[in-house]
């Protein structure tokens, strides 16, 4: 075998292996995490994100679910017998609308936070009685609405006008 040949074995070689390698490979060999996928809830299965609620210079943060679907938002929380003091759920409003909600089927009391189109607090519906049905409405139209621990609003210092990002 001449020299050329046994050079140009190596040098396809050498693509072949680089062409096997994913970008995500290459990244971890260079030090570099690849991009994570969203972590999801080991009961609901959905999505969960962080989401940060700012007021009066005080941030507080947490990891909430996001019912997106109709049918992820018609059942929320119903049947969730608990949820740690940081946890949550968001429920996008697509399109923004004025929403009512209510406890039917639903074990913990809840902070039922609506969220302005600009993002801030509107109204909070603090501590939702569990399996009520009576209705809890929005004061304006709603980009969303987070659902906390009942009166973990209070305790943190969160009401109208607060800041939510996610």
């Amino acid at each position: 075998m001449t020299i050329s040949r046994l050079f140009a074995l190596a040098a396809g070689a050498a693509l072949a292996s680089l062409a096997a390698c994913s970008p995500q490979d290459r990244a971890s060999a260079a030090g570099t995490a690849p991009m994570a996928q969203p972590s999801r809830h080991p009961e609901s299965g959905l999505p969960v994100i962080p989401l940060t609620v700012t007021q009066n210079g005080k941030t507080h943060r947490f990891m909430v679910e996001v019912a997106a679907s109709e049918e992820e938002q018609a059942k929320g929380l119903m049947f969730r017998k608990q949820m740690g003091a940081d946890e949550g759920m968001i429920f996008p409003r697509r399109p923004p609308d004025v929403p009512s909600f209510w406890m039917r089927n639903t074990v913990i009391p809840l902070d039922i936070i609506f969220i302005g189109t600009d993002g801030k607090v509107l109204n909070i519906a603090a501590n939702a009685v569990p399996y009520s049905l009576d209705s809890r409405p929005s004061v304006g139209v709603a980009k969303a609405v987070l659902e906390l621990n009942g009166g973990r609003a209070a305790e943190l210092g969160i009401g109208p006008g607060a800041k939510v990002e996610w």
